[in-house]
């Protein structure tokens, strides 16, 4: 979460750049709030998403987003209205998007998930673009792990486990030696918009190369039983990761996750539960 001084300092940010593209501009709605902001302009109706200028990802999400669309995949787009650029003022990298109208909120089907995320996933297999590998981002959590200073709450046991449970099941995964690809990273229901339009993938930051059960575990249980082709011993394996990871965030001492230490215990036990479950040895 932005602090405020930074948050209304972002809000102006926006505002300037879509007066400036002759947007009209009298009302900004703050939609979501994290590390980035995202804004729905009014009345010209354009979601901003503002972040700051050190992040230099808004470029990669911005070109991505368009190449996907172009092949057909399920992704939000940048307005038409204006060029599709990143767009710099006061500290802040500021994009422009395409609003889409949610409709009535109901849980999302996991067969129509499930289809949307096979869809965008047949559409990244057709591009080749540099991206880390998923075990990057496990190697990011291996490091909150091993330093208490970042992670000052989390004790000895919990780090033990958390660290064991980090380092082997990358291994675990690795040695499967599934197929890898361009992966949107973290799936999960808060970067799937259920819209008009249909569901619609957001927030492209976090993509990475890996097996699609990476991307899987991430989502609803019940998405997987209707995608095709899974290698279900290893998005069981991948799922534990991914606790494990987001885990990891919960601790961290600069974490603003609302209720996100009591999520981090309880998270702990299920890493705990799930390993005795899938009789996992992560000692080693």
């Amino acid at each position: 979460m932005m602090q405020a001084s930074a948050a209304a300092r972002a809000v102006g940010a926006a505002r300037s750049i879509a007066s400036a593209l002759d947007l009209a501009v009298d009302d900004a709605i703050v939609l979501h709030d994290s590390n980035k902001l995202s804004l729905r302009l009014l009345p010209c109706d354009v979601l901003a998403r503002v972040a700051p200028a050190t992040h230099q990802v808004a470029r990669f999400e911005v070109e991505l987003a368009q190449r996907l669309a172009e092949s057909g995949c399920p992704v939000a787009v940048p307005d038409p209205r204006v060029e599709p650029r990143v767009h710099e003022r006061d500290g802040f990298e500021i994009t422009l998007w395409t609003y889409y109208e949610p409709v009535t909120p109901q849980a999302v089907p996991p067969a129509g998930y499930a289809d949307a995320l096979e869809r965008l996933h047949a559409g990244m297999r057709e591009l080749d673009v540099p991206t880390p590998h998923f075990t990057d981002r496990v190697e990011q959590a291996q490091q909150l792990v091993a330093s208490r200073d970042r992670t000052p709450g989390l004790a000895d046991a919990d780090r033990e486990l958390l660290d064991e449970t980090l380092r082997s099941l990358r291994r675990v995964i690795g040695e499967r030696g599934a197929a890898e690809q361009l992966l949107h990273g973290e799936p999960h229901p808060g970067n799937v918009l259920t819209t008009t339009n249909g569901l619609l993938f957001i927030d492209f930051e976090t993509c990475c190369r890996g097996p699609v059960e990476f991307d899987l575990a991430h989502a609803p249980e019940e998405v997987s039983e209707h995608y095709p082709g899974v290698d279900q011993e290893l998005l069981r394996v991948c799922r534990i990761l991914v606790l494990a990871m987001i885990t990891t965030w919960r601790w961290d001492r600069g974490d603003q996750l609302p209720n996100g230490r009591r999520l981090g215990a309880e998270w702990l036990s299920r890493i705990r539960a799930a390993l005795g479950r899938e009789g996992l040895d992560t000692r080693g």
